[in-house]
């Protein structure tokens, strides 16, 4: 019985660790020989899920709701958020993207009438001064 066991040794001194890539498995073959069972060997496959990243604008909510806050949409929006980060920590990304969705939507409508309302809070006062005048 022939039985060659390959080893890989880095020398000491180098900038690299030792590769010790010999596995439990492969030094078994070694000793053993190749497994002389026909049936095709089993593999096992892990599904490593990847994490996707789900905004829950809670910053742009707080930001609405402080700020520019009309018919309270910054409120609300802010609660979905919430919500969105709720079913995100839970591990529900479907859940956390429609709170998102909705609380995205919601900050978007609240920033618009946010800003017509300042714009016309300076225009008519300036408006009704000039015509006074």
């Amino acid at each position: 019985m022939n039985h060659t066991v390959q080893t890989v040794f880095s020398p000491v001194n180098s900038s690299q660790p030792p590769n010790y890539e010999l596995l439990k498995e492969e030094q078994e073959v070694a000793v053993l020989g190749a497994p002389h069972n026909p049936a095709p060997p089993m593999s096992t496959v892990i599904h490593i899920r990847s994490e996707t990243s789900v905004p829950d604008h809670v910053v742009w909510s707080l930001f609405n709701t402080l700020f520019m806050n009309p018919c309270c949409l910054g409120f609300i929006a802010f609660a979905y958020s919430v919500k969105s980060r709720d079913r995100k920590m839970v591990g529900d990304l479907t859940g956390a993207q429609a709170y998102a969705s909705t609380a995205k939507c919601l900050n978007i409508w609240a920033l618009i009438l946010g800003i017509l309302m300042t714009i016309l809070l300076i225009v008519i006062p300036v408006l009704i001064y000039q015509a006074h005048r």
